[in-house]
């Protein structure tokens, strides 16, 4: 062999190694109180999945707007968000799109010994909401009493803020009842308090029974079409992560500082809640029913929370190409 050819056959040994050592790297926004972290940390774990052909950078986001301005403006690849969000912005142009994270939602809760057993019996009760008006529990909430002929926006002291927030007002008795983001349900339901109807009940008293996601994973559709292979890994290897954590004890202890729960009857409806959330079936007949909670929530808002568009935007759903 020559000193030429030896050279060439060392650089293209060189190179081939080295593009197969190269990952895509997915830079995520991550809120500090959601549960998210939980899922990418099982990945970061298990040496198996973080193998794979990607590479989490996860960037810490203050709240839900944070990490949609940190989205829309390149700083992150992708975040968890809802697809409502997702079609108002490809109504306007833009190509982000949506694939399901968890059909875990909200829960209306109240104190173990309430007088409060029915939707009706919260006429002219104090109702905490985490949120503000436009929150999609509470207008989905709304919509299920009307069908009960209750006008629930007329007949509840309202009480609108952040969820540690409602919390501590249902604590301390000075609402009746609070209409909360899961996690903080599950905090109380581990204090004794009791679940009188989670959004999944409230879909279904709706008439739609599919499970439809609530959140989910939220990028650019170009971003998503130029690292295909990497994106489906991930999505794989997200599947994987959350059934691990809701089958492997040894891997839920792991993420439960992460939880940020000391004792273990929080930590275990924590984890019930969240193991409630898997998507098992994600197809056209729930995205159906996903159009139909659009028209719903677009109807019931004046189109003030889905935008201008009468129906839910081509694209919304993640398809790969």
């Amino acid at each position: 062999m020559t000193f030429n050819t030896f050279f060439l056959s060392l650089c293209l040994f060189v190179s081939s190694n080295s593009f197969a050592e190269e990952k895509t790297l997915l830079r995520i926004g991550v809120q500090a109180a959601g549960t998210l972290e939980w899922e990418l940390a099982a990945i970061q774990n298990d040496p198996q999945l973080k193998a794979s052909d990607f590479q989490l950078e996860l960037l810490p986001v203050a709240n839900a707007e944070a990490s949609k301005i940190a989205l829309q403006s390149g700083a992150v690849d992708m975040i968890v968000s809802d697809w409502i969000w997702v079609s108002s912005l490809r109504a306007t142009g833009a190509d982000f799109t949506f694939y399901p994270y968890s059909n875990t939602s909200g829960a209306l809760v109240v104190a173990e010994n309430s007088p409060i057993h029915t939707l009706n019996d919260l006429k002219g009760k104090r109702l905490g909401i985490a949120g503000g008006e436009l929150d999609k529990n509470w207008i989905l909430l709304q919509a299920l009493a009307q069908k009960e002929s209750l006008d629930l926006n007329a007949s509840v002291e309202k009480t609108f803020g952040a969820p540690p927030l409602i919390n501590e007002q249902l604590k301390q008795e000075r609402v009746d009842a609070v209409l909360t983001f899961w996690h903080f349900a599950a905090r109380l339901e581990a204090q004794g308090y009791r679940q009188l109807i989670d959004g999944k009940g409230i879909l279904k008293g709706l008439g739609i029974t599919e499970n439809v996601p609530s959140i989910g994973y939220v990028f650019k559709q170009s971003w998503g079409v130029a690292h295909q292979a990497a994106l489906n890994s991930f999505f794989k290897a997200t599947k994987l992560a959350k059934n691990r954590l809701c089958t492997s004890d040894s891997d839920w202890q792991k993420i439960i500082p992460l939880t940020k729960a000391d004792d273990l009857p929080t930590q275990a409806i924590l984890r019930q809640r969240y193991c409630e959330g898997q998507i098992e079936q994600w197809g056209d007949k729930e995205q159906q029913a996903a159009a139909h909670i659009y028209n719903l929530l677009r109807t019931l808002t004046n189109n003030r929370l889905t935008g201008a568009s009468e129906t839910l935007q081509a694209g919304t759903f993640w398809s790969q190409p």
